[in-house]
């Protein structure tokens, strides 16, 4: 009896060691999901940045020591990690209409588009909430300013040189943000519809005048040239004659007319000598 009774023993000892606890199970599943997840997980730790962008990568809220990263291929570390990306390219928008009160007291309505782009994207990131919309305020306040110290006719006439004036103006204070300002350009100067009607007056007024003195300067001008003529015909009888045979060859050229004049034709003598 004693010998079947530890034989029996030995059996169930074996059994309880074959036998897998939860926890052993819990450990098992763990590991083949991490053997599954592991070269997904991997993957997930690089990152592509293309040319024309930068990576600020902030690691626990502290900004990574080799931001901005890129181009190309990054690495970071998943959950620990925050990949915010930067465009260089150059951007733009339209500002909104602005109604202006020029330095001669009159009101426009001034339309510009702005062309920037970012240069130091850890300053866009770091010293300014959102640098496109801080460059778009900015620009209006600095544009209505500017066009304030100009006359209409400086307005219409000096854009050009406006624009660079506004964009240096611009460029001191968007450089602390990391922008860089390329062009403030003034598209479009609309001008109240009376006062474009005084305008437009106005400068027909300016043509008429203008008309009328070249008209009297050509008289002057004709005048003189047919004095002088009259002085030449005076010493030269005989340019009558051919002056006389011109104007009969333009008005036969003219319409067709019979033109009867005496000949022979007597030659004019010069002023002052004898008849014969």
């Amino acid at each position: 009896m004693s010998f079947l009774t530890l034989e029996k023993r030995s059996k169930l000892s074996l059994t309880e060691i074959k036998e897998e606890t939860l926890t052993e199970k819990i450990f098992r599943i763990l590991a083949v999901m991490m053997i599954i997840i592991f070269p997904l997980a991997l993957l997930g730790c690089f990152r592509v940045v293309k040319q024309y962008k930068r990576a600020v990568i902030l690691r626990f809220g502290r900004v990574r020591s080799d931001s901005p990263a890129g181009p190309g291929i990054i690495w970071v570390v998943p959950c620990t990690d925050n990949v915010l990306l930067i465009d260089l390219r150059t951007q733009s928008f339209n500002l909104p209409p602005q109604e202006i009160l020029t330095k001669d007291s009159v009101t426009v309505t001034v339309d510009a588009v702005v062309y920037f782009h970012v240069l130091k994207p850890l300053s866009c990131l770091l010293n300014v909430q959102s640098y496109k919309r801080a460059t778009e305020l900015i620009t209006i306040s600095a544009l209505r300013n500017i066009l304030g110290q100009y006359t209409l006719s400086e307005l219409l006439t000096s854009r050009e040189s406006i624009s660079r004036t506004a964009r240096k103006e611009i460029d001191r204070v968007t450089n602390e943000w990391g922008v860089e300002m390329e062009r403030v350009e003034i598209k479009d100067v609309i001008l109240p519809f009376e006062l474009q009607k005084a305008m437009a007056a106005e400068a027909e007024g300016t043509r008429l005048a203008k008309a009328k003195i070249i008209e009297a300067e050509g008289e002057i001008k004709a005048a003189e040239n047919l004095k002088e003529a009259s002085r030449i015909m005076m010493e030269n009888p005989q340019v009558m004659l051919l002056r006389y045979l011109q104007t009969l060859n333009f008005i036969a050229s003219q319409q067709s007319t019979s033109i009867f004049f005496p000949f022979p034709l007597e030659i004019p003598e010069p002023y002052g000598s004898s008849s014969h």
